[in-house]
């Protein structure tokens, strides 16, 4: 009995240290270039295309987004559009997101929790937020780990790293486009 209990903590242990994987390290990123600016790449229409993925690494779900981004009194105001080809989610969003200072962000939308925090650190952004995700018939409380990194000025890569209690619990990748 010892033994078990004695294995299963050992389990449990790796489970959680592996598990606790998270996004890269900003500072990295600080001198890459090209630098992301937020409000040059986001205002005018943006396309893209991604997957999310199960801890598995299965696809759960394939979506296409038209974004639709205007600086309004300061603020970035981005209106997305999904369209999903496997699985299902929210059909539309409303980002508004607001500089606080040097490469510091705050964004709000309908469905986040609280307040969403963003650093930006040279061609990468990484932005932090909390959220009601339902999943099946099922509702979970995450947090998201997101982090955009521009290849040009009209290309950008997204990872999103979805923790439950820490743990990567699922992956989201998306590749946008500047029209």
């Amino acid at each position: 009995m010892k033994t078990k209990v004695i294995m299963a903590s050992a389990l449990m242990g790796a489970l959680l240290i592996g598990g606790c994987a998270s996004g890269p390290e900003g500072k990295t990123y600080q001198q890459v270039q090209p630098a992301l600016d937020l409000e040059t790449f986001f205002t005018g229409e943006v396309k893209a295309w991604g997957i999310a993925q199960n801890r598995g690494g299965d696809v759960v779900q394939r979506f296409k987004v038209d974004i639709n981004g205007a600086m309004e009194d300061g603020t970035l105001v981005m209106r997305e559009t999904f369209n999903y080809g496997v699985g299902e989610g929210p059909l539309q969003r409303t980002w508004k997101i607001t500089p606080q200072g040097a490469n510091n962000y705050v964004g709000r939308a309908g469905d986040i929790d609280g307040p969403a925090q963003g650093i930006s650190y040279g061609n990468a952004f990484n932005f932090t937020y909390e959220m009601d995700l339902p999943v099946d018939d099922t509702t979970y409380h995450v947090s998201f780990d997101d982090w955009f990194f521009a290849f040009d000025d009209t290309t950008l890569m997204n990872r999103s790293y979805i923790k439950k209690f820490g743990i990567v619990v699922a992956e989201v990748t998306i590749f946008m486009q500047k029209q």
